[in-house]
């Protein structure tokens, strides 16, 4: 655990997994996420989003994963009155210590920031994860490294390993336990499984391209 001390930051439970680097869109039209973009834009201050572990994203407040990503807002517009649309880009992880309910059912939560994962380059075995990442950027439109003004790059494995399983329909549940991995290369090898699994890439790495064709779609 980090030994960053202890910050409060807003939640935002959601169905989904942010990742740092990741790009998450949202449209807001709740009272309580209204007023918390407000004072994240007015401050300059991330919030922080959780996969949901148990309720929904709207009503009554939901319980969240502990272990979860800050985001900052990157982009807003509000193309009607009461709705607010944003994107928000993952940074830091970071662990729950204490969560608490406010009046308007907003959740604020004590967190300490965890360390960045430990990354390294892509192994030889791993390197066709990298080319159905680049594929599924084509795909998607989603930006390359360089385009999106990040550090990452298609020889590291934490951004790789982060972008697959941004893109790739894996359950939830695991999205989440590759989230709170701290190793990057743990983490695209066992994204690599869920590939075999998913019948995208063979059980043994192809020394020949072309496999990604007579796989289907990735």
């Amino acid at each position: 655990m980090s030994d960053t001390p202890l910050e409060e930051v807003a939640l935002f439970p959601l169905q989904t997994v942010l990742f740092p680097g990741g790009q998450l869109p949202l449209r807001l039209f709740e009272q309580r996420y209204l007023e918390m973009a407000k004072t994240c834009l007015r401050e300059d201050r991330p919030f922080g989003v959780c996969r949901i572990r148990e309720g929904q994203e709207v009503g009554e407040p939901a319980t969240p994963e502990a272990v979860g990503c800050l985001a900052h807002i990157a982009h807003w517009d509000m193309v009607q009155l009461g709705v607010l649309n944003i994107v928000a880009r993952g940074a830091q992880r970071f662990r729950i210590l204490e969560r608490r309910i406010e009046r308007d059912g907003l959740a604020r939560a004590s967190i300490v920031r965890l360390p960045e994962v430990v990354d390294a380059p892509v192994a030889a075995p791993l390197r066709d994860c990298v080319t159905v990442l680049e594929a599924l950027l084509e795909r998607s439109g989603a930006p390359s490294p360089e385009a999106a003004g990040t550090s990452g790059t298609l020889d590291s494995s934490a951004w790789v390993s982060a972008r697959l399983a941004e893109q790739l329909p894996l359950p939830l549940e695991l999205k989440q336990a590759l989230l709170e991995l701290d190793d990057g290369a743990a983490r695209l090898a066992r994204l690599r499984e869920a590939l075999v699994a998913l019948r995208v890439l063979p059980a043994q790495a192809p020394t020949a391209p072309g496999w990604l064709d007579s796989a289907g779609s990735a």
